[in-house]
């Protein structure tokens, strides 16, 4: 692996698990047991290399959105809910790191919501197409496509991410608890969805 790509992976998961103010490059010049000056050959800067990790980030989140949603059934909905909630709890399980970046950086007031959005633009477009028609046609429950898609990513993504809210709730983090929650999640959103 290359050094840039080994100070990629590293940064995705300082960023995703400790911030982008709470990631330093000293502290990852450490841990990648470089100098400093190492990192700053290949990216000028800290912010500069938040961009390349959330733009390898949202590659590798559409890569893995692509190879579930793309084999289901553009007017089935809830086929698609249910792939994405597949894919999302799948990645918090194998990269949770990943999905904190994604979920910090599409925060309302994130410099690089617009960044993030901007690539993952096509998805949205599609499901908010397939959204309207399933509206128009009865087939999902709701008014407005585009807050209801808003409405669903907000709440995978935290459900799958928010570990914090989880444990003042009283559910410490684990295998079995991330499964209990996408079931629950499932069952919640098809009641909500599907007339």
């Amino acid at each position: 692996m290359s050094t840039k790509q080994r100070i990629l992976d590293t940064a995705l998961d300082s960023f995703g698990t400790t911030g982008v103010d709470g990631t330093s490059l000293d502290a990852l010049a450490r841990e990648l047991g470089l100098r400093k000056q190492s990192i700053l050959y290949h990216f000028r800067s800290k912010q500069v290399l938040f961009e390349a990790v959330l733009d390898e980030a949202a590659t590798q989140f559409i890569s893995e959105l692509d190879q579930v949603v793309d084999l289901v059934d553009p007017n089935d909905v809830w086929a698609q809910v249910e792939s994405t909630v597949r894919v999302v709890f799948r990645l918090a399980v194998q990269r949770p790191a990943l999905l904190g970046l994604l979920r910090e950086a599409s925060r309302p007031g994130s410099m690089v919501a617009v960044q993030l959005s901007s690539r993952l633009a096509n998805h949205i477009d599609a499901a908010q197409h397939s959204l309207e028609i399933a509206l128009k046609d009865g087939r999902v429950r709701g008014e407005d496509a585009r807050l209801l898609l808003f409405s669903l990513y907000s709440t995978i993504m935290g459900v799958a991410t928010e570990v914090e809210v989880l444990r003042a709730m009283g559910v410490e983090p684990s295998l079995r608890s991330l499964a209990e929650r996408r079931q629950e999640l499932l069952r919640f959103l098809k009641v909500a969805l599907v007339p």
